[in-house]
């Protein structure tokens, strides 16, 4: 088979299913190579690595993940929190967004929770607390600056950005329907939404 767009599809496709049998360390490029017709030359030629490969894999469900992510996090950042109060509910919209993304790619969020292991993304997780802390962040400043005597409290606001993200985490390990899911999470955003807005601030002593 010549190596053009269908070869690199095939590979792609083969390699989702032994990534999702094996792990990306357990995982043969031999064996990929071999169900997709091709010798392993066409995967150094059109991925550079195993690494590379892995990546094409899951790539697409990643990017778009990161960009709900980026958008949420820029919408909350304008959000004026000086007159905010808990509703329940009032991310349920978001919930839903993110888990209808997260489900209609749920192999390869699986690949990237279980078995990415040995791979550039094994420490995906950290990387999006990360990104969580940074981005909520600039909320919270926001939050501190209208409450007087009050600073942002550094170790429970990336200690929330943990848990936000073990809770989405534990929710595709171990519900694989998508409906039950997005009704499991509204209530425990609910809660990550009533604690921020209780736990996020301190007194700042220097006052």
């Amino acid at each position: 088979m010549p190596i053009n767009n269908e070869s690199r599809e095939k590979l792609i496709e083969c390699a989702k299913k032994e990534f999702i049998e094996k792990g990306f360390t357990n995982a043969s490029l031999r064996s990929i190579c071999s169900q997709a017709g091709l010798t392993t030359g066409a995967v150094y030629f059109l991925f550079k690595d195993k690494n590379g490969l892995f990546e094409a894999v899951v790539s697409g469900a990643l990017n778009e993940l990161m960009a709900l992510l980026h958008t949420h996090l820029e919408q909350e950042s304008k959000t004026d929190i000086s007159d905010f109060y808990y509703v329940a509910g009032e991310h349920d919209s978001f919930a839903k967004q993110l888990v209808d993304l997260l489900y209609s790619h749920y192999d390869e969020m699986m690949i990237l929770l279980e078995k990415s292991q040995g791979s550039q993304f094994e420490d995906l997780p950290d990387r999006f607390v990360g990104m969580l802390d940074e981005g909520y962040l600039k909320s919270a400043q926001k939050f501190a600056d209208s409450v007087p005597g009050k600073r942002v409290n550094r170790y429970m606001l990336h200690w929330l950005s943990h848990i936000q993200v073990d809770a989405f985490t534990h929710l595709l390990t171990h519900e694989s329907d998508r409906d039950k899911a997005e009704e499991k999470i509204k209530p425990v955003l609910d809660m990550l939404v009533k604690s921020w807005l209780e736990f996020v601030l301190e007194d700042d002593k220097q006052c």
